[in-house]
């Protein structure tokens, strides 16, 4: 996702400006919310007499979804249990219509949670706001859509038996019908999550304005990024967009299908409800706690109530919301469970530790685009998004992020980032080509508050690193769901700075990409650097595109005010991960390969809390694959579908 330059300690500036973007999404925001969705086999209050089920999903995510349709498919007789704190997403707008993926980062948003970290002195002191899906679906239903997928490398490193690349292609062909260029090999053409190009075609020249642009830094177009091995290159985006437009999100594609096709009779979700914590006799795990979140309940009630599985929990509450559910169940570090007044069920040091992020900065430019090329007149106000409804305009299944990429730096630029850096590639990146630094991907649009803003065609950058050393945690701090939690991101804390660098290489590589444009007209200048005027790292305005562009030569007072700068605005992509990962006991692991939690029986993770490491891409894809996986192996050990 997309994080904007930070104007408060507090909040990032993309949670305090979407407070202001009330004109085109309030409308939209009432209505969805004044005309409640009822659907069987989903309900708000848990019915009489389901106190006992089969299965309990504790998180109706992403990958708990996958996970609760294909057990079902398995046995429609197993009894399910979703349990999800967040609301039902069937058919809401904002989410079906990927245009509007911006209306969920404002701070007002029920569809999203928003973690608050604690003061991080790497970052000026800031206190960083990281979002998480929060309604059924998960991510998914929230996320910017963009279809990426982990390398190769990515998997093999994780060194988990069963969990390597070539072990993981059958799940991620699964999951996808893909209507783009690539290999039957590595894509599927019949899974339930449709991926295209989506329906809107108006921006061609954009996206061939980029390319060649990138094309002069030293970096090529490729039909297919995403087939594991592809590495260094741009591609043209692929998207969880199906080709009428509509998001493909794990509830609309997984979940809502089943319910409504009278073949899975017992496969139920709660919705508006907190997990508070899985229940034990013994080391057995027997069910969970819940309670209505007060996010949804006018009438005060929190009362804490059972349900019982006979078979199995699973827990699919993400990165941030799996260690804490874990820690309330007396299952984590014991000092922590000491703090919190929790009886230790399960000591396991590595539970809400090794927090992953990757490190986003977006940058905006002005451009010489036309209005029906940038999404700035929709944010902006000045088209009335109920004519595009009744239309159908394809514009709505566009989420404006065009060109993305995964990059390398020369040997040479290696070389100038001194000695620590270095050392850190040639360790861990000359010898894999296959494993990027960083990602850079295109926004046709301005990215953040449009007040005040100059009316014109706006175009955006995005830069994240892909494997940040930096590593940060999250703790609860009491036994109750709605106790406030520790929480630090992490970002910049690696002993060598490895991670500042490659942020500010990143910036300067984009921006040099951005000046080559034929639509450059200049950097807009709150989303960058104040380098001084007489400086050649200077901010410029321009009528028309620069000819024989020039690298810029960065000074070193230009690169401090550079990395001041990056630690002042750095903020998260939304790509929380691995604070309950796969591993061994003494490696700090929670789960084993069989997502198993150690130390306790019949309690698995299914979510992004499991990676040990990192991956070199947008994580969406990365959860849907764990679903799939996960299903396989509960599928396998339950005895189902024999």
């Amino acid at each position: 996702m997309l994080a904007f330059p930070s104007t408060s300690p507090r909040l990032s500036w993309h949670l305090v400006l979407q407070a202001l973007l009330v004109l085109p999404f309030f409308s939209l925001n009432v209505l969805v919310s004044a005309q409640p969705i009822t659907m069987a086999g989903i309900f708000s209050r848990l019915p009489c007499g389901l106190d006992e089920v089969d299965v309990i999903i504790a998180g109706g995510g992403t990958a708990g979804l996958v996970v609760a349709a294909r057990l079902s498919d398995a046995d429609p007789n197993l009894s399910i249990l979703v349990i999800e704190r967040g609301q039902n997403n069937f058919n809401d707008p904002s989410i079906v219509h990927p245009i509007l993926f911006l209306s969920h980062m404002m701070p007002t948003s029920k569809t999203t949670l928003f973690y608050q970290g604690s003061k991080e002195s790497e970052l000026n002191d800031r206190e960083l706001v990281v979002p998480s899906g929060g309604v059924l679906g998960g991510g998914s239903s929230i996320n910017l859509l963009t279809y990426s997928r982990a390398q190769r490398q990515d998997f093999d490193d994780w060194g988990v038996p069963g969990w390597k690349a070539d072990d993981m292609i059958p799940y991620l062909r699964k999951l996808e019908t893909y209507h783009g260029p690539g290999a039957s090999s590595t894509h599927g053409d019949s899974g339930p999550i449709q991926v295209s190009r989506g329906p809107f075609e108006a921006v061609t020249s954009s996206e061939e304005d980029f390319l060649q642009a990138a094309a002069q830094v030293g970096w090529s177009e490729v039909p297919d990024l995403q087939d594991l091995d592809t590495n260094n290159a741009f591609s043209r985006n692929m998207r969880f967009i199906g080709p009428d437009g509509k998001r493909q999100d794990s509830a609309h594609t997984y979940l809502h299908p089943r319910l409504q096709d009278g073949n899975h009779p017992n496969l139920h979700v709660l919705t508006e409800h907190l997990v508070v914590r899985v229940v034990f006799e013994g080391k057995k795990a027997v069910g969970v706690e819940f309670q209505p979140n007060p996010l949804f309940r006018e009438d005060g009630d929190t009362t804490v109530r059972t349900v019982r599985a006979r078979k199995q929990v699973i827990l699919s509450a993400g990165a941030l919301g799996t260690p804490l559910v874990l820690e309330r169940s007396g299952i984590g570090h014991p000092k922590f469970l000491t703090r919190a007044g929790i009886k230790p069920v399960s000591p396991l040091q590595g539970v809400g530790e090794n927090y992953l992020d990757h490190h986003l900065l977006t940058h905006p430019y002005r451009s010489s685009l036309l209005p029906n090329e940038t999404v700035d007149a929709i944010y902006g106000g000045r088209i009335d998004l109920n004519e595009l409804f009744q239309t159908n305009a394809p514009i709505l299944g566009w989420n404006a992020a065009d060109v993305t990429s995964k990059l390398r730096p020369t040997e040479e630029e290696v070389a100038a980032l001194g000695p620590k850096f270095q050392e850190a590639w040639n360790r861990d990146y000359r010898d894999k080509p296959n494993k990027p630094l960083m990602i850079i991907t295109s926004l046709n649009g301005f990215p953040g508050d449009p007040t005040g803003l100059p009316v014109g065609q706006y175009l955006s950058v995005s830069t994240f690193t892909v494997h940040p050393y930096s590593r940060g945690h999250i703790h609860i701090t009491g036994p109750g769901a709605t106790d406030p939690y520790d929480f630090k991101t992490g970002f910049f804390t690696d002993p060598d700075g490895v991670d500042i660098k490659k942020a500010m290489w990143a910036y300067k590589k984009q921006r040099e990409i951005m000046r080559r444009l034929k639509a450059y007209r200049g950097e807009y200048a709150p989303g960058h650097p104040p380098f001084k005027k007489c400086s050649g790292a200077a901010l410029i305005e321009t009528d028309g595109p620069l000819t024989d562009v020039e690298d810029i030569i960065y000074t070193p007072e230009d690169d401090a005010i550079l990395e001041k700068w990056i630690r002042q605005n750095v903020g998260t992509t939304w790509h929380s991960m691995g604070t309950a990962k796969i591993g061994s006991r003494d490696d700090n692991g929670v789960v084993d390969a069989s997502l198993s939690v150690h130390g306790v029986e019949r309690l698995k993770i299914a979510d992004l809390s499991i990676p040990p490491a990192n991956v070199a891409a947008n994580t969406g894809n990365t959860a849907f694959a764990i679903g799939e996986k996960a299903a396989d192996i509960i599928i396998k050990e339950l005895g189902l579908g024999n």
